[in-house]
């Protein structure tokens, strides 16, 4: 048999056996992977952003088009109390329970939707002033937004944690930390998203400063919070961890030209970052209109 023939035979069979082998490790990474990468939509066609009327910092900040009359009106049955029927899927009710969760850091009481070991991904959120879990496990209240994570997170394998801070300080953020960490150790190869509202951007700050917390977080989402004058200094800005902003442009709490002046350094500085702005949203409004599938996809790609 002519040499070349032989050679010829041996480089397909190499071929062969690295394809098989290639087939082999990719069947065995985790399922996460693919599911993180990209959750599969859930009535986007109602949660989706309305038009954007304006664009800028090379499309990282986004203006929507929000109007009360079409996003509180048209989509609640009960103004700011109860979304139309369309909006919410209950099924999600058994896979969720009221727990108080032993960290390493402390007590935490939490809402828990999806399973909590071998998720695909995890979302902790953290309530303003005066709330508890009960604000991010509800159902029927912001337009169904919460239900629509609840679903999103049991539709792709992910868990999502509702929890209840005592204060919004060091020693508020102390148990969080030990959530995340627990996070982690349950499902190893998943990320794990901090989300915080309003006063409970205080948290995110905190967790922020926290060098291990960091390392076990993919990214956060602040919305209609506090803005945070010493973020450079802390270890999420060196570890240049993705953020993701929502804000009403009309917030009377948390003014929107200072959230968005943080977010421009950031911008300069290299940290990931993308800013949605509600034209004439108040402080209530990012919790209600932000896009959890759209928000989460942005930051398991960074």
């Amino acid at each position: 048999m002519p040499q070349s023939t032989i050679h010829c035979r041996k480089t397909r069979l190499l071929r062969g056996a690295r394809l098989v082998l290639a087939a082999i490790v990719v069947s065995a990474l985790p399922a996460m992977s693919a599911a993180a990468a990209s959750l599969a939509p859930w009535k986007d066609e109602l949660f989706a952003y309305p038009a954007v009327i304006e664009s800028s910092d090379g499309g990282a900040m986004r203006v929507v088009d929000y109007q009360e009359m079409r996003d509180i009106n048209g989509r609640d049955q009960v103004p700011e109390r109860r979304a139309k029927a369309a909006y919410v899927s209950t099924a999600v009710k058994r896979d969720q329970e009221n727990l108080t969760i032993s960290t390493a850091r402390g007590a935490l009481d939490v809402a828990v939707t999806g399973n909590r070991k071998g998720a695909s991904f995890t979302v902790i959120f953290i309530h303003g002033r005066g709330g508890d879990r009960r604000l991010g496990n509800n159902d029927w209240s912001f337009g169904g937004n919460f239900n629509r994570l609840k679903n999103l997170a049991v539709r792709n394998g992910g868990v999502y944690y509702s929890a209840s801070v005592k204060s919004f300080d060091e020693k508020g953020a102390s148990p969080i930390a030990g959530l995340i960490e627990e996070a982690r150790r349950n499902s190893p190869d998943a990320p794990v998203v901090l989300s915080c509202a309003s006063m409970g951007s205080f948290i995110c700050w905190q967790i922020a400063r926290d060098p291990e917390a960091v390392r076990n977080l993919a990214g956060m989402i602040v919305m209609g919070g506090a803005t945070d004058p010493n973020y450079a200094d802390s270890a999420a800005y060196k570890a240049k961890l993705p953020i993701y902003f929502t804000h009403g442009e009309r917030d009377k709490v948390y003014a929107a030209q200072d959230q968005l002046a943080q977010f421009r350094k950031l911008l300069q500085a290299g940290v990931p970052t993308q800013f949605v702005l509600f034209s004439t949203g108040s402080h209530g409004t990012p919790v209600r209109m932000t896009d959890w599938r759209e928000a989460l996809n942005w930051l398991f790609a960074h």
